[in-house]
């Protein structure tokens, strides 16, 4: 990945809309990350990357109300340490 100032930005940005064809570029400002510039299908990339994202937090939140509801009350009394315990004597 290449790195531009925004000034450089401004002054090759024909140029770098065809070198985010082969890499993404980052551009800087006062030598801080200010942006990315990335290709189409990067960009397509992230959004599906993103979407899949949501949609397994909001499966895994479903799971877990799904399992709070039917756990035992005992569970809620459990620490982390009892669940390792568990788990790897489960194993």
């Amino acid at each position: 990945m290449i790195t531009v100032t925004s000034m450089e930005a401004q002054n090759r940005f024909g140029q770098l809309l065809d070198t985010v064809q082969r890499e993404p570029v980052t551009i800087t400002r006062h030598g801080r990350v200010a942006a990315f510039m990335v290709s189409p299908q990067d960009m397509d990339e992230l959004n599906n990357a993103r979407s899949k994202r949501s949609k397994a937090v909001a499966e895994f939140e479903a799971w877990s109300k799904r399992a709070s509801q039917s756990a035992l009350p005992a569970a809620a009394d459990l620490t982390d340490e009892d669940i390792v315990r568990l788990v790897h004597k489960s194993r």
